[in-house]
């Protein structure tokens, strides 16, 4: 019995609304690994905008390359994991910025985290992760 996912089940999985955990190489040290909002349509690339001046930024910029995580937090258990290339951009507010807390947060506390973090908006910077290789598990396929 095959638990992985079809390439379309991954893509779909992955384009809902999950937490991520990025992982990035950390020479001479364990991976850095930290959650972060993400958006992401099938066949695309993974987005998500990070403060331009933060370690993951950095490592990001120097490795060219991360991993990231998506799971279901409830039986049956779910996870996509991808890795490949990563790029910094600039952020486009709307599309990277607004649709993303409105997303996660919703609509009245989406607006009110935006007013919130307006100041750290200057040095923010977006994350291009291409999915280069995938793992995935959907534990609901034990029972098909």
């Amino acid at each position: 019995m095959a638990l992985t996912m079809t390439k379309a089940e991954r893509q779909q999985f992955l384009a809902a609304t999950h937490i991520a955990v990025v992982s990035v190489a950390a020479p001479g040290r364990g991976p850095l690994s930290v959650p972060v909002w993400y958006s992401y349509t099938p066949g695309g690339e993974v987005r998500f905008v990070t403060g331009g001046n933060s370690r993951k930024a950095a490592m990001i910029r120097r490795s060219g390359r991360a991993s990231l995580c998506v799971q279901t937090e409830t039986p049956p258990y779910q996870y996509v994991s991808i890795e490949g290339p990563a790029v910094i951009d600039t952020p486009d507010f709307e599309r990277d910025m607004r649709a993303m807390a409105i997303r996660y947060l919703g609509e009245q506390m989406g607006e009110w985290y935006l007013q919130s973090t307006a100041a750290e908006r200057a040095t923010a910077v977006l994350v291009r992760l291409r999915p280069e290789r995938w793992l995935s598990v959907d534990y609901g396929k034990m029972n098909q």
